[in-house]
């Protein structure tokens, strides 16, 4: 018997992840950075803030995501919540690839990129091994999902 196709897991209604956000951030913003963000540990996570400069505005644009450690680099996920359009932060970090991190011991200037072919392929597999259902929010994608690799700037 054949695979069935892969089908998403369930999402909590948009406005719930969008309100969600909202709250992460503010809890960041009202401690002053002391709450909100985490290091990843083994199979798990961590979070960040990630600081572009904007495409249009070129104002600076922060965002909270998640995030593990590649040795030396550190690995998002251009998902957006796993909406269909992509997040404009990576839009932004496409059209002007230096920006900062902030991480709970410090921050530092990155360069970011698309992972491509077999990186992209070992970069998933790792997010697959945190727990996450990747593959089946994947789905809800049709343009595909973008592994994000954030190098240090030299």
């Amino acid at each position: 018997m054949p695979d069935a196709p892969k089908r998403s897991p369930r999402l909590p209604p948009r406005w719930f992840v969008v309100t969600a956000w909202v709250i992460h951030r503010a809890i960041y913003r009202l401690s002053r950075g002391r709450m909100g963000l985490w290091p990843p540990k083994p199979n798990r996570w961590g979070t960040m803030r990630l600081t572009t400069v904007g495409r249009r505005s070129g104002k600076a644009r922060s965002v909270i995501l998640g995030y593990y450690e590649d040795g030396p680099n550190l690995v998002t996920m251009a998902m957006n919540g796993w909406a269909e359009a992509e997040p404009a932060w990576w839009l932004n970090l496409q059209a002007h690839p230096d920006a900062t991190v902030e991480l709970p011991g410090g921050s530092r200037a990155i360069r970011g990129r698309a992972a491509e072919g077999g990186e992209h392929e070992r970069l998933w597999a790792r997010w697959r091994q945190m727990g996450d259902d990747v593959d089946g929010y994947a789905t809800r994608r049709p343009s595909g999902t973008a592994v994000v690799v954030l190098s240090p700037s030299h």
